[in-house]
């Protein structure tokens, strides 16, 4: 049987002030913020289409980096996950035994960090590296996101912030790599049957 680590000590009294103000808010509230606690990720595919559309359909080197994104973003993903499997954190709804808004997961589900946090903040900041524009808007949606996973009970603030330095971190590194090489790929591809792919026809 695997030991949980108790991330409580951390942040656990925000934590419960935050749960609490989810509590006394009103419904509609509650609702808007799980919706987007639930399916706030499908924005940022949204985003992703768009920034390798405009790239594309300007026919610039930046089309590779946006074609890009979506591996990053996957990237990032896998990098929280072995995290959240080394760490072992507890979910805070099941080592506070509090009511929250999404069902408590099920043990073995670990809290830290957020894999929700981390996808959103690595799939802004690569869009950033981008199109500004469409990463500031990701940017916005990524913090949203970060606070929504904490209003809804599933993770301590730690966990959000933790998940949202490991996606930025990764996308940071994982983006300026490709555009380092954003030029060779873009002229091999214009070269062969992925040509569609970073220049409109």
């Amino acid at each position: 049987m695997q030991l949980a680590y108790d991330g409580s000590a951390i942040d656990g009294p925000a934590y419960l002030k935050i749960v609490g103000l989810a509590d006394r808010a009103p419904g509609w509230v509650d609702s808007l913020i799980v919706g987007w606690s639930t399916y706030g990720l499908a924005v940022f595919a949204l985003l992703m289409l768009v920034a390798w559309w405009q790239t594309r359909r300007a026919g610039t080197p930046a089309a590779v980096t946006a074609l890009a994104v979506p591996l990053i973003t996957v990237l990032a993903f896998g990098v929280d996950l072995l995290l959240k499997l080394a760490v072992h954190e507890s979910r805070p709804c099941r080592q506070l035994h509090v009511l929250t808004l999404e069902a408590c997961p099920a043990p073995g589900d670990w809290s830290f960090p957020s894999n929700h946090a981390a996808l959103a903040s690595a799939a802004a900041f690569a869009l950033l590296l981008v199109s500004r524009r469409l990463g500031l808007i990701g940017l916005a949606a990524a913090i949203l996101m970060a606070a929504s996973r904490v209003w809804v009970g599933a993770h301590y603030p730690h966990d959000v912030l933790s998940g949202f330095i490991v996606g930025a971190l990764v996308a940071l590194l994982a983006t300026w790599t490709v555009q380092r090489k954003q030029n060779t790929l873009t002229a091999r591809l214009k070269d062969g049957p992925l040509r569609p792919l970073v220049v409109a026809a």
